[in-house]
């Protein structure tokens, strides 16, 4: 009998981790479409203000990851998940109080560092739950909770803001955080035994003890995809305007989850069946494919076809790389090894829109998408030499699985 048929991966702690991931990643991008114009309307601020009120999160998160990564086998992945998730709770409730700009700016900052926390602690706690030969496929499983929320957030906060006013975002999001800790309540989070000189190894400051060293090669690509995909979500809406697109660019993110949702399983089982190299070589290429297109459209199907494009490209290569990252890293580190995948693609994500902020009045949007396009591509080298070349054949794969 194949292994795959023997290991069950739809357990109800999985279930239970995954729906709490997309109530957590929802309250984000649901408030990360919508406080900019807050602030702009709320507290009359600039338009570099009412960046920082929004980016701020992100920041907030990246620090708490970095800082966490090495504690979360330490302190506990119990303890550690459900006081971010209270204090997640915390700043959603606290937003009603935020009256000034700076209040504002520490709230988001706050709410940042509990979604760093939470995030990572439950991409920890799930990946010990998946099993092994299945981590490729059980990781795209749970990676679904994050593009569910990119689509049904923005349109949320879309929705709400025109029918009501602001104080009703925070109350969905209050509703959405206290919903992610009942549905915690009923999980068992998993604790990774460690000997005493794996958790002796783990104490002092040293540059290992906040990165982990075997996840870096991945961590390195999604960094560089990350900046890329920024360029997607940071300008497509002033490039669409510029180029008349408008409509077919509201559709870019709605093609973008239905190819996520309708490949990403299989994606999954593939890269656990036949191994890695087959899985993010053509991701690369079909990433590659995306930018091409976006950089070329003067119809609505090249934005139709480049939502597809970037689905199969950077949509699998966003969970596959971190499959790998902890396939590749010690069980009792999968936490720091999950925490390092994070802060790189937060790293990227966050220093992404100012790069390009920079190419575009060189370039263009078309010219930055074709720049992407050719970095995503040349990074084809990068991942041969950090791990494509080291992974083993097909065949050698199958005979040890």
């Amino acid at each position: 009998m194949n292994i795959l048929n023997k290991s069950k991966l739809w357990t109800k702690d999985f279930i239970l981790i995954t729906v709490t991931t997309f109530f957590v990643f929802l309250t984000f991008y649901l408030l990360m479409t919508t406080l900019t114009m807050y602030s702009i309307e709320q507290f009359n601020a600039s338009q570099t203000q009412a960046g920082l009120a929004s980016s701020i999160f992100v920041i907030g998160a990246l620090v708490a990851r970095i800082v966490i990564g090495k504690y979360i086998e330490i302190i506990g992945r119990k303890k550690l998940l459900y006081g971010s998730l209270l204090l997640f709770l915390l700043s959603s409730i606290m937003y009603f109080a935020a009256d000034r700009l700076t209040l504002l700016l520490i709230v988001r900052f706050m709410h940042g560092a509990a979604f760093g926390v939470a995030s990572s602690t439950m991409a920890t706690a799930v990946m010990s739950i998946i099993p092994k030969e299945r981590l490729g496929e059980g990781t795209s499983y749970y990676s679904l909770s994050t593009p569910l929320a990119t689509a049904i957030g923005p349109f949320l906060g879309i929705f709400i803001t025109g029918h009501a006013d602001f104080d009703m975002i925070f109350v969905a999001c209050t509703v959405f955080s206290v919903l992610s800790i009942v549905v915690m309540l009923f999980a068992k989070v998993p604790v990774e035994p460690i000997t005493k000189e794996q958790f002796d190894s783990m104490k002092g400051f040293k540059l290992q003890d906040f990165l982990e060293k075997k996840a870096i090669p991945m961590a390195s690509l999604i960094f560089i995809m990350g900046i890329a995909y920024s360029g997607i979500l940071s300008f497509i809406n002033p490039y669409a305007i510029e180029i008349n697109l408008t409509t077919a660019a509201s559709f870019f993110f709605i093609i973008y989850a239905v190819f996520l949702l309708l490949s990403r399983p299989i994606t999954g089982r593939i890269l656990d069946s036949k191994g890695d190299n087959i899985v993010i070589y053509p991701a690369l290429v079909l990433f590659t494919l995306g930018l091409i297109f976006l950089s070329q459209a003067n119809a609505g199907w090249y934005m139709i076809a480049a939502g597809a494009f970037v689905a199969l490209g950077y949509g699998t290569l966003f969970s596959c790389c971190q499959a790998i990252a902890v396939k590749n890293s010690p069980r009792h580190r999968v936490g720091l090894a999950t925490s390092t995948y994070y802060i790189a693609m937060d790293a990227g994500s966050g220093i992404g829109p100012i790069l390009i902020g920079i190419i575009v009045p060189l370039a263009g949007y078309r010219g930055m998408y074709m720049t992407m396009a050719v970095i995503v591509f040349l990074s084809i080298l990068l991942y041969y030499f950090v791990h494509g070349r080291k992974t083993e054949s097909i065949k050698q794969y199958s005979e040890a699985s």
